[in-house]
């Protein structure tokens, strides 16, 4: 009888054990979505859940006027607001890799593509000159199915077919979303519309 019970009590001991060392190992993920991010040194992934909120456009704009688009890099996130202020619109986003890709500061767009063709910068080309020199419409297009280019030149929001991209920095200074979310935008924005990149 003794040695069932030492046997029972050892095996809920191990049980219990790995109970709590998967509660351990969860609960920095759980964190994440109820705390804000604090990064500390050495960080090189950033879950960002916690800085996907909705915002209000009034400390960034002065008005609605042809509706505004407000891309917060270090959130990952896109605003979007009519001009009525009636509708109001966040998307999940990608940004540029590094901070020397990085544009911050007041445009509008200039215009609005569906299926944009894709010529790289020549900083593109100097950095990655295995790249193709031009990328017609279609499945492989790095712009995806739409696109917003801005008052600053080889500067765009638009689609990607690589989805991976989204929530990280992995462009060469453009903002990216996914398919349907710049679908979407592409319908509600137009030309004129403000944008805040901060």
């Amino acid at each position: 009888m003794a040695s069932d019970t030492k046997g029972t009590v050892g095996r809920r001991a191990i049980l219990g054990g790995a109970t709590a060392t998967v509660a351990l190992l969860a609960a920095p993920a759980l964190a994440q979505s109820s705390t804000e991010y604090r990064p500390t040194a050495g960080d090189s992934v950033r879950r960002n859940a916690s800085s996907f909120r909705a915002l209000d456009w009034q400390p960034y704009f002065d008005d609605l006027r042809n509706g505004a688009i407000l891309v917060d890099i270090t959130s990952r996130a896109l605003h979007f607001w009519n001009e009525s202020g009636g509708i109001y619109k966040l998307y999940p986003t990608s940004v540029p890799m590094t901070e020397d890709l990085t544009r911050r500061g007041r445009t509008s767009v200039v215009r609005k593509v569906e299926g944009p063709d894709w010529r790289p910068t020549p900083s593109m080309k100097q950095r990655n000159p295995e790249w193709p020199d031009y990328v017609p419409p279609g499945p492989d297009n790095p712009l995806g199915t739409h696109a917003l280019y801005l008052g600053w030149t080889y500067y765009r929001i638009h689609g990607t077919h690589d989805t991976r991209k989204i929530g990280r920095r992995s462009s060469n200074g453009c903002i990216g979303l996914y398919n349907e979310h710049i679908a979407e935008l592409f319908g509600l924005a137009r030309s004129g519309t403000q944008v805040l990149l901060i």
